[in-house]
């Protein structure tokens, strides 16, 4: 494959001072069949010129042609791993528009996937420089602003936000939704934090999201009114039409709410980097479906020295999106269920919830610098029970939801118990109890019957 310019780095390069100067990308490829192993350097040059100023052959280098621009731009290739298949790429800043996200990620995840010497390809992280991190938005609340929204004692601050979402994930009405929400946030000792609708809930002919957000919020507030602690509804916005999203957003606020939902890889960057500029002080709940079409590989072992099976994304790279453009929670695995992102989930939490992330060779993660943008709460769900509190904020913190669908719905003794399983976990968790050590003391309580029934493990979804 020609190559236009020359987008191998010297030997032994690195990018000098990259948060000011550079966008760093970490890549892993596999030849296409019957390209011999030999050609991994020029796959990975060409990969930096297809993403930055390059194409497939040479072109017209006359006086007005930019080819001395081009010169000054191009990307270049260094830190090779011929056995591993990883590289790196550096693109000079000026490369791409400092708040256009869309735009950025034309370049490094755009036409590469095309290119037919390469069979596979996975792009891992990419590290922002300053410029680019202090344009985008971030969260408007993050962890301690939502804990400000909810005006949380010091006792509150030290323990996780619990909330359920509902089930089964369509088939309740408007009202049925209201019901659901008031034995939630009355049962127990009424400090339980949320209810949450369900990806697919959006506005269905038995329940419209305007008949949803007036009885769920007038619910709500007059709880509040009553004394209780201040509650969210994750109230799910999601539409393929900006301005119906937008439109449902302020619904939510003309009602009293403080959060919206978006299922934020279905609608897009531009569609959440929009939501988060022109919505009326909500924080942003970020749900990630589809995320799995995205950020999936089958290869065995390809972190290491697997074989990648195709092309794919890391859900790291995503999380730092999601952070840039301001969302508040985000979705990020839990424990042993669902796919568990081979791994990364605790990596996802490292990104949400520091300052300045290491980097990780282990996950090919490049570290980021967030320049005061604020934490983002991780949230943990799929397969979690009250059985499995303790487990859950060893690995996320105390700075985490803890999203108990089944787990509080599927209680044996019924709905209000799951719900204070749920609370009696987490107070035994942060009085430094282990679960086992609580039902052990408490043979008759909710917890006891949770764990009778799930065990102290997470359920694996199939």
């Amino acid at each position: 494959m020609a190559v236009q310019l020359d987008y191998l780095a010297p030997p032994n390069w690195q990018p000098e001072d990259p948060d000011e100067n550079y966008v760093l990308a970490q890549y892993k490829l596999e030849l296409a069949d019957g390209i011999d192993k030999s050609m991994f350097v020029q796959a990975a040059a060409s990969i930096a010129a297809e993403s930055s100023t390059g194409t497939w052959t040479k072109v017209d280098a006359g006086p007005d042609s930019g080819i001395k621009v081009a010169e000054g731009y191009k990307a270049v290739v260094y830190d090779l791993d011929e056995t591993n298949r990883l590289f790196k790429v550096a693109y000079k800043k000026d490369l791409f528009e400092k708040d256009n996200l869309s735009g950025l990620l034309a370049g490094p995840a755009g036409n590469i996937a095309g290119m037919k010497m390469v069979k596979a390809l996975r792009l891992f992280d990419i590290r922002f420089p300053k410029a680019m991190v202090e344009a985008f938005p971030g969260p408007r609340y993050g962890i301690s602003g939502v804990r400000d929204l909810l005006s949380q004692t010091d006792k509150q601050r030290r323990m996780p936000i619990l909330g359920t979402v509902a089930k089964p994930k369509v088939g309740r009405t408007a009202g049925e939704q209201a019901i659901l929400a008031k034995r939630l946030w009355t049962a127990g000792d009424g400090t339980y934090d949320f209810i949450k609708d369900d990806e697919n809930l959006t506005s269905l002919p038995f329940n419209k999201f305007e008949d949803r957000v007036r009885l769920v919020h007038q619910v709500q507030k007059e709880l509040e009114e009553k004394g209780s602690p201040k509650k969210l509804y994750l109230c799910n916005i999601t539409h393929s039409n900006l301005d119906v999203m937008l439109k449902r957003a302020n619904l939510i606020k003309e009602n009293g709410g403080r959060c919206l939902m978006i299922d934020v890889v279905v609608t897009g960057f531009s569609a959440l980097h929009t939501v988060r500029l022109k919505t009326p002080q909500l924080l942003i709940h970020a749900h990630r479906a589809m995320h799995g079409f995205l950020t999936r590989e089958s290869g065995k072992d390809f972190m290491a020295s697997g074989t990648l099976q195709g092309f794919s994304i890391s859900m790291i790279l995503l999380a730092k999106i999601y952070r840039l453009l301001g969302v508040d929670s985000l979705h990020s695995g839990s424990p042993k269920a669902k796919m568990e992102d081979y791994g990364e989930s605790g990596e996802i939490m490292r990104l949400l919830t520091t300052e300045i992330t290491q980097p990780n060779p282990h996950y090919h993660s490049l570290g980021q610098n967030w320049f005061g943008k604020k934490k983002v709460w991780p949230v943990a769900s799929g397969g979690l029970h009250p059985g499995v509190m303790d487990k859950v904020i060893e690995a996320f913190g105390k700075d985490c939801y803890i999203q108990l669908g089944g787990g509080v719905l599927g209680h044996p003794q019924g709905i209000e118990r799951g719900v204070e399983a749920a609370i009696e976990a987490r107070k035994a968790v942060t009085e430094g109890m282990t679960i086992k050590d609580y039902v052990q003391k408490y043979p008759e309580s909710a917890l006891s019957s949770a764990v009778k029934l799930w065990g102290t493990e997470p359920k694996i979804v199939y």
